[in-house]
């Protein structure tokens, strides 16, 4: 995997993009309970937690540590109607680094489910690539009454266009095959070794890497 050196510190400069807007502290509570409501049934989601009435008490908290983060330290994106998220965050060479605090504010949130999180994590930590900076896409997330009607494409595109611009790649873990098909028609392919299976024989998940799109020079006009 190519684009950028090695070991540097990517940030990207957020591009204007209609329809989309840059979340702010305000903005936490209202993210976290729509990224909740979008991921309640996901595979991935009854597998960490098998009981919806559990899943959705739990949920808005654990995703709260996500959005705080990413708000802090990276760039999130939604609509002016608040009715999706994208949590993008800059990683480094050496790979992710937690949030602050987070083994026990996630202990916190997930309470005797604490387990089955930590090693969620550890498979993912596992497959996410070193070596590169790169933009990580943590969570895409559309609320329930407003799928498949482009929001999704919407929030990528933005902020595509600004790691295009300078030339920063990204990653992501697309959780169904549905979400991988989106992601391949925004230029991800499948990092070697996916997917990737969830301990105790559980659901897959699929690593997908994109290399900013680098426009073709123009042809300079000859006299």
């Amino acid at each position: 995997m190519t684009g950028i050196a090695p070991g540097l510190v990517t940030s990207a400069r957020p591009v204007p993009h209609r329809g989309v807007i840059t979340a702010g502290p305000a903005d936490a509570d209202t993210l976290s309970d729509l990224i909740a409501q979008a991921f309640l049934y996901l595979p991935p989601s009854r597998w960490l937690i098998g009981d919806p009435a559990a899943r959705q008490a739990i949920f808005p908290s654990y995703f709260a540590i996500y959005v705080e983060h990413a708000l802090a330290t990276g760039i999130v994106h939604t609509t002016p109607g608040r009715t999706a998220a994208a949590l993008w965050l800059p990683v480094s060479a050496s790979g992710p680094a937690p949030p602050p605090g987070y083994d026990a504010r996630l202990a916190d949130a997930t309470g005797r489910w604490y387990i089955g999180f930590t090693a969620f994590d550890a498979t993912l930590d596992r497959h996410h690539p070193v070596g590169v900076a790169h933009h990580h896409l943590a969570l895409l997330a559309v609320h329930p009454d407003h799928q498949g009607q482009g929001t999704g494409s919407l929030l990528l595109a933005a902020h595509h266009a600004a790691l295009d611009h300078e030339g920063i790649p990204a990653y992501l873990e697309a959780a169904t095959k549905r979400t991988r098909r989106l992601y391949a028609r925004h230029g991800y392919l499948l990092c070697p070794g996916a997917p990737i299976q969830l301990p105790g024989d559980g659901p897959l998940m699929w690593p997908m890497w994109r290399e900013p799109y680098q426009h073709p020079l123009k042809q300079p006009v000859l006299p």
